[in-house]
């Protein structure tokens, strides 16, 4: 999670401790001043823009950060310590700094920092964490964690997967991304090819509603409550220096990239003149409640988001474009693509191929079912890990450091129905989002909006991007023999928590 306390990426400090008043905020601006022109509409309406490539994606971030006035409320799964982590946290307190009041919800499970750092980071007065469903990772040791599996083993398998980032209440980024570098195509080996919405003025109302839900749910937990310890030296008064220090260097944080944020309300002004931001009077966003279901059906139970994606299914009348990272079908989910093939609906989904994947769980569970899923009638596409359109996809800057090209994995999130419904979400095709992660989506009805979001899922459908998979051929001999093995090893764990 947060690394304060010194750098481990290395000693890359800047001694120009002036040099980072330079690269930060200008208080000529503000967000409410950059959005005045659009003010009246986001009273009544909704904006949206999709997020297609990670740079711009956290160039938008950065730049809500730096510009908040009143508060950031940020939800995820995973919020790492890598280079775009440590840069995150030093917006964040940065904005503390300036009296902008910061609340970070993280789930439990993926939590990979030291007590002291998470401490630190919530030493400061305008900043809040919270932990969600603790008990099987921070502050326990492995005997504990393995004690809370096998004593609770639902409890321990509810996780909040959902992922927004809402500034004063009225612009949310929401989506696929955790925040680490394979997010936004900054990783040197792996990136994700993942897909974020930014929304604008009414629908906020209805997310802010769903973090506060989260908020004060008896599942998150301060992360004082949390830990039993708190370190004298959490509240040193020199202790973000070196993060600071840290994120000035132009090293850590290019300043290529540090021009693209300076620039970004110009950016806005284009897209919005360009007609690419589009306005609705209607956007919905759909979130799980804390605890997803009463766990009366045991490891089942579905939850809001399961039956409002399940809906869209049904209700689909010509076409059906997907795109997760996880496959993973049951009788159920079977039967709905296949009542769907059955009325006359073409289903594609692009997944990841062994390939390309990064859980090889998830695959076996894909792989045990897939022929039992292409005998519905849907046709499937895996991802390449050498796909071509990776060179677009990829953070120029990074492209130019590196005399070599990443592998990447699909973990976008997104369907598109009939031509103008998309959703883009948290959702993954899967039992473990179906009925034990609590998961958001946006459900967008604009022929516009699908337009764009379908252009990018055409480009990756092509043979230079995906392989289709059918009953006579699938590419998992793309890979070695180990990683097979590996593969098939997993297939003794339940279908329910893949």
């Amino acid at each position: 999670m947060f690394i304060l306390s010194s750098c481990k990426k290395g000693e890359n400090v800047s001694p120009e401790t002036n040099f980072c008043d330079k690269i930060h905020r200008s208080d000529s601006t503000s967000l409410s001043k950059e959005l005045k022109a659009v003010a009246d509409q986001m009273a009544t309406k909704t904006g949206v823009y999709v997020l297609e490539d990670g740079s711009g994606s956290m160039v938008a971030r950065a730049w809500l950060s730096e510009y908040a006035e009143e508060t950031i409320d940020i939800q995820y799964f995973i919020f790492s310590t890598d280079n775009v982590g440590l840069i995150a946290c030093d917006y964040l307190i940065r904005a503390a700094d300036r009296g902008v009041k910061v609340r970070i919800i993280v789930d439990d499970i993926m939590v990979d920092a030291d007590i002291q750092d998470i401490l630190t980071f919530a030493s400061h007065e305008n900043i809040t964490v919270k932990i969600y469903n603790p008990g099987v990772n921070l502050g326990k040791n492995i005997f504990s964690k393995i004690g809370k599996f096998a004593t609770d083993f639902r409890d321990a398998n509810q996780r909040m997967h959902n992922k927004t980032f809402i500034v004063d209440g009225k612009v949310v980024i929401t989506g696929g991304r955790n925040i680490a570098d394979e997010y936004f195509d900054y990783d040197h080996e792996y990136n994700f090819r993942d897909r974020d919405i930014l929304l604008l003025g009414k629908v906020s109302e209805t997310i802010n509603t769903s973090f506060e839900q989260f908020w004060t749910s008896g599942l998150s937990k301060d992360v004082t409550e949390v830990v039993d310890d708190i370190p004298e030296n959490a509240t040193a008064e020199n202790r973000f220096d070196k993060l600071h220090e840290y994120a000035c260097n132009p090293e850590n944080f290019w300043p290529q990239v540090r021009e693209r944020i300076s620039n970004l309300p110009n950016t806005f002004k284009t897209i919005n003149a360009s007609g690419k931001l589009v306005w609705l009077d209607e956007v919905e966003f759909i979130s799980d409640e804390p605890g997803k279901n009463d766990g009366t059906d045991g490891l089942g139970g579905g939850g809001v988001s399961t039956s409002a994606l399940i809906d869209l299914v049904k209700n689909a009348q010509s076409s059906i474009e997907i795109q997760t990272p996880y496959l993973i079908t049951t009788e159920l989910s079977q039967n709905l693509f296949k009542d769907a093939v059955d009325r006359g609906v073409k289903i594609r989904i692009l997944t990841n191929s062994l390939a390309s994947t990064d859980n090889l769980e998830a695959f076996s569970g894909y792989q045990t079912d897939r022929k039992a899923l292409l005998k519905t009638g849907v046709r499937i596409f895996e991802f390449r890990p050498d796909a071509a359109e990776r060179t677009k996809i990829m953070t120029g800057e990074l492209q130019e450091q590196l005399d070599h090209k990443p592998i990447f994995g699909l973990h976008a999130k997104s369907m598109v129905i009939d031509n103008k419904i998309t959703v883009i979400g948290t959702f993954n095709l899967d039992p473990r989002s179906a009925n034990l992660n609590t998961e958001c989506v946006v459900v967008v009805n604009s022929e516009a909006i699908a337009e764009g979001v379908l252009e990018g899922m055409e480009i990756e459908f092509k043979p230079e991007n995906s392989w289709e998979t059918t009953l006579d051929f699938n590419p998992d001999a793309e890979v070695g023999n180990y990683k097979r093995l590996k593969t098939w090893t997993r297939k003794i764990l339940p279908k329910s928590i893949l």
